[in-house]
């Protein structure tokens, strides 16, 4: 559902993803689609990389050179070719509060530390925790991303943006004052123009990618016609300087220290969550798989380098890379041409680049929104299980109003509860008895949640002398079941009579065994299937607390 809702979309203005016999060739047209996917990367980019420094509360070349710095080197060194990184409103909410107490320094400081904490989930390959993420958080995920990236550019429709840090999470930036008069309908209109440019340009020709025309053909409009609507140099001006050395200037100290590493470690966390979940989604629609720990380490060593250069650090952009993939981007040349360029943009071509209008790169983003919002979602409501429904419902909403980290974990948790819950209750047996013993065949597994259930299957009293539990279908998951086992082995000990275990799996087995010689006659090591009875030894958790 999330390749469908982003993929349909893209395929309408880019060229096919990569076929799986091969890797893609640098033919001339090859470079070409790449450089100018590149160029309209950059382009997007600008008044980003500013807007987000100005909610960060940062100057705004500190947050270009997060974008040229985290941008150049993910595109380099990271886990998928054709995903761009650079600063992101996603972390800019949580710096607003350190730049607001201990000032940029300590950004900085924080900045490096964010990227050595990354480097080391890269290290120990922690990424592929992210296969854990159900596919309801992904759905909500790319709403929830897509709401955030729609308000973001209502900042665009503002005469003056709200102040740093007066509220929490995206809808910060929706507290300015806003736009009206001729001025507002010019706006809209143009970015009407802009979205109509994009849809209808590769009905025509496909030499170069639709946001760059529309980008390109409503910018002449707006500059031929002296059209009186902002422009980027209205947002700031971008000419500056190659990024300079610069040593975070913070006391080497503890105190420093426990400043710094609470908000490292959460935009650590925030950093890599978005930028794992956007590798999965590019990953769909290119049909790639993999990357996790490569991209942890990618984004550690940009955003430790950014640091050293006065940059606000970064992460994965969603917007900015479902832009450069529908541009035809395949290939890790346009995210280094996207870095490039901006790096250009700022050295040399801000006279140009500033008179570029706000409008034309605000109906680029809403075409991205269209085609990043899982529109699918919406349909599947009433035949998905409500609490899928509900874990996709409320993933976007935390997304929105709070960030994603929380949300992502929030729908985790959610998604693994249901899943404890409905598990819990499927826990059953089959009962086969003669004279001389009785034979409980467990179906479903026994963990935390259903051992509850597991013990009100048995009669201690009422059982013959011999109770075999038969666990052919069933799975010792956890301390929980072992704790359950010897409780019902304690209670058939006190009736005088025997219990024994049978066909446990090798994982089952050694689990008991662990758990401190449970198991008595524990030196043959049984084959699935294999139908050797064993005594349960009690005493080994001391009862049930």
């Amino acid at each position: 559902m999330i390749r469908s809702s982003l993929s349909a979309f893209a395929d309408k203005i880019t060229i096919p993803a990569r076929r799986r016999s091969g890797p893609l060739t640098f033919t001339p047209n090859r470079i070409k689609v790449e450089v100018l996917a590149g160029l309209t990367v950059a382009l997007a980019l600008v008044p980003e990389a500013v807007a987000f420094a100005f909610v960060a509360g940062v100057e705004p070349l500190v947050g270009l050179y997060a974008a040229f710095i985290v941008g150049l080197i993910t595109a380099c060194i990271g886990g998928r070719p054709g995903m761009i990184s650079g600063a992101t409103g996603a972390l800019a909410v949580v710096m607003v509060a350190l730049v607001a107490q201990h000032g940029v320094e300590y950004l900085f400081a924080t900045v490096v530390l964010m990227g050595i904490l990354q480097i080391g989930a890269g290290v120990f390959k922690l990424g592929k925790f992210i296969r854990l993420v159900p596919h309801p958080v992904m759905l909500g995920f790319v709403n929830g991303l897509a709401i955030v990236i729609f308000l973001a550019q209502m900042t665009q429709f503002q005469t003056a943006p709200a102040p740093a840090g007066e509220h929490h999470g995206p809808f910060n930036m929706l507290h300015g004052t806003w736009m009206s008069g001729i001025t507002l309908w010019l706006m809209l209109g143009l970015v009407a123009l802009t979205m109509a440019l994009i849809w209808a340009t590769p009905k025509v020709t496909k030499i170069i990618p639709a946001p760059l025309a529309g980008i390109g053909i409503v910018s002449i409009l707006v500059i031929a016609l002296n059209i009186p609507v902002p422009n980027v140099g209205d947002l700031s001006t971008i000419k500056g300087g190659l990024p300079p050395l610069h040593i975070p200037q913070v006391p080497l100290t503890l105190e420093t220290l426990e400043i710094i590493f609470p908000y490292a470690l959460v935009l650590a966390a925030i950093g890599l969550i978005e930028s794992l979940l956007t590798l999965n989604l590019v990953g769909e629609i290119k049909e790639e798989r993999g990357g996790a720990s490569q991209e942890c380490l990618a984004q550690g060593v940009a955003n430790t380098v950014t640091g050293f250069f006065g940059g606000m650090g970064g992460c994965a952009m969603i917007g900015q890379s479902m832009i450069n993939i529908k541009s035809g981007a395949r290939t890790r040349l346009s995210g280094i041409a996207a870095a490039l360029f901006l790096l250009a943009f700022i050295l040399f071509g801000s006279p140009v680049i500033e008179q570029i209008p706000l409008a034309a790169l605000v109906g680029v983003m809403f075409m991205v929104v269209i085609g990043t919002f899982a529109w699918q979602s919406l349909t599947i409501m009433r035949r998905i299980p409500i609490m899928d429904a509900l874990v996709i419902v409320t993933v976007t909403l935390v997304t929105v109003w709070h960030d994603l980290a929380v949300a992502v974990v929030v729908g985790v948790i959610i998604s693994a509860l249901t899943y404890a819950w409905n598990n819990a209750r499927r826990i059953d047996a089959d009962i086969e008895e003669t004279n001389d013993q009785k034979v409980y065949k467990i179906v479903g597994p026994l963990f935390f949640g259903s051992v509850e259930g597991f013990s009100e299957l048995f009669k201690p009293t009422e059982d013959p002398e011999l109770v075999i539990v038969d666990f052919e279908k069933s799975r010792v998951v956890d301390q929980s079941a072992l704790q359950a086992i010897e409780n019902l082995a304690s209670k058939y000990e006190a009736a005088g009579k025997t219990l024994r275990l049978r066909h446990l799996t090798r994982d089952c087995h050694a689990l008991l065994n662990k758990a401190g010689q449970l198991m008595i006659d524990s030196d043959d090591d049984p084959e699935y299937q294999v139908a050797t009875n064993y005594d349960v030894k009690t005493g080994v958790f001391g009862g049930g607390h």
